[in-house]
């Protein structure tokens, strides 16, 4: 009996002191959010923080902005750095209650994009592992070494922009990680979904003939006037015989065929107003018709070429349809491992009070209406901070351009 209470006591304890060190729904008190047993903590979301208040300033060249993060919740700094700056002439000085709101429109972006980073690079991350998909360190330090050869030529301007950005080499070397494991991650998701059969081909063709054809054609010389006759004028000297150049110059209204001394090439059926797309698929290669009346004026024409409808065979059209339903597949996988990789890792993503995403099961949902960005998790604010022009970030956008949820490369959707 002793022994049990003992023991009793014990559990009692651990759960204590577990208690202890969580917050309010499951999330450690040194942490932002959890996604499944991986905790994000306080120190990543700072750091990233920074690093995004950094480029975000960097970003608005000209505007008096500090790198600082925006203080919450009294943003006492931020109203003051707002207050020195200097004002257009005859402008007058913005009340504070409208600065404190500046400042936290600021840090609520800059927070909201930080938060979504790290959750989607840690969703990443957990799905590569569940998948096998590995990545090594000298595949990452190739691909790093590639995009910063190309970005800074000057090991000096590397330097400064990691002064400049608030990260360091660490920070890109995870990025172009999550870039590279994206990657592979997209490779291993459409793996065996590029094979297409003859007869998907065939099918396809069959139903889309008319796509697989090129309708009749005609080349033109034209003439536009504003009256009847100005048009007949215009005739009269083409039928004795003036070049058209010369008669296009001194008449015509239509600057485009005007440009080109007359030249309306490729016109096809139903292209042109009704009375003249009849006339000039009733008339001859090289008679001079006209005046043709439109409500842009009258026309004076000559059919100067005829190419033929045609049709492209099975044979001709099957390297074309080809890729396309390859495309088509590849593009259903990755669509329909996105929507499941969302809603799996949302699902498993608690976030703490204050930090609260619509990436977090205890967050808003997201919006469907609108298919966000590669890399940009639905209901992202747009972007601010991150590596700027010419970072190697190893910024790279979702599987295949799928709708969004696969991770990113940086707070703000850094790119080289």
């Amino acid at each position: 009996m002793l022994r049990h209470i003992r023991i009793s006591a014990l559990i009692a304890t651990a759960l204590a002191g577990a208690l202890a060190v969580t917050g309010c729904g499951g999330v450690p008190s040194n942490g932002v959010a959890k996604v499944g047993d991986a905790t994000i903590t306080k120190t990543q979301f700072n750091h990233w923080l920074g690093a995004a208040a950094k480029q975000q300033a960097q970003s608005q060249p000209g505007a008096a902005t500090s790198a600082a993060v925006p203080d919450p919740p009294n943003f006492t700094k931020c109203i003051a750095e707002k207050q020195n700056q200097p004002l257009p002439s005859g402008a007058q000085k913005p009340p504070v209650t409208q600065l404190k709101a500046q400042c936290k429109q600021e840090y609520d972006g800059l927070k909201m994009q930080t938060m979504q980073f790290l959750i989607s690079a840690e969703w990443l991350q957990q799905e590569a592992k569940k998948r096998g998909v590995k990545v090594s360190d000298a595949q990452v330090r190739k691909s790093f070494e590639d995009q910063k050869r190309q970005a800074f030529p000057k090991e000096a301007d590397y330097q400064k922009f990691l002064q400049r950005s608030g990260r360091t080499e660490q920070d890109l070397l995870f990025q172009v990680r999550l870039s590279v494991l994206t990657n592979e991650l997209q490779s291993k998701v459409v793996q065996g979904k590029a094979n297409v059969t003859q007869s998907q081909i065939s099918a396809y063709y069959a139903k889309n003939k008319q796509r697989f054809a090129q309708p009749e054609s005609r080349d033109l010389l034209v003439v536009l006037t504003k009256t009847q006759a100005k048009a007949k004028q215009a005739l009269s000297q083409l039928q004795a015989h003036k070049a058209w150049k010369d008669v296009v110059k001194k008449f015509s209204l239509d600057t485009a065929s005007k440009a080109q001394g007359g030249k309306l090439p490729g016109v096809t059926k139903g292209t042109q107003e009704k009375a003249f797309d009849t006339a000039i698929f009733t008339a001859k290669k090289g008679e001079l018709k006209g005046p043709v009346k439109t409500q842009f004026g009258y026309y004076v024409f000559q059919v100067t070429k005829v190419t033929p409808a045609s049709q492209q065979t099975l044979a001709q059209a099957t390297d074309t349809i080809r890729n396309l339903l390859r495309s088509q597949g590849q593009q259903k996988a990755l669509n329909d491992f996105v929507k499941d990789f969302q809603k799996t890792y949302r699902d498993k993503t608690e976030c703490a009070k204050g930090y609260v995403t619509t990436q977090c099961n205890n967050g808003p949902k997201p919006q469907t209406s609108a298919t966000p960005q590669p890399g940009q998790p639905q209901g992202a604010p747009p972007s601010g901070g991150g590596a700027p022009s010419g970072a190697p970030s190893g910024a790279t956008p979702t599987p295949g351009g799928a709708p969004s949820g696969a991770p990113p490369a940086g707070p703000s959707g850094a790119g080289p």
